[in-house]
């Protein structure tokens, strides 16, 4: 079977994504950092829907225990 190669997303380089390289997906610990950087300093984002909550309303949504029907 013919090893799988990837690009690795910081760098580009094509390495053989295996449980050998413990970097993967990435090349090496240089370009792991590289990208965690990126997400911790929020160039990278993860597109949300804005979604409004009332929040004027005392409604406590799960607090009550529902009666049952006998």
């Amino acid at each position: 079977m013919k090893p799988l190669i990837v690009t690795c997303p910081t760098c580009a380089k094509k390495i053989e994504y295996s449980v050998e390289n413990k970097n993967r997906p990435f090349c090496s610990d240089r370009c792991k950092l590289i990208d965690l950087g990126e997400w911790a300093s929020e160039s990278y984002k993860i597109p949300v829907k804005n979604v409004e909550f009332d929040t004027s309303s005392n409604d406590k949504a799960g607090d009550e225990i529902p009666e049952s029907e006998d």
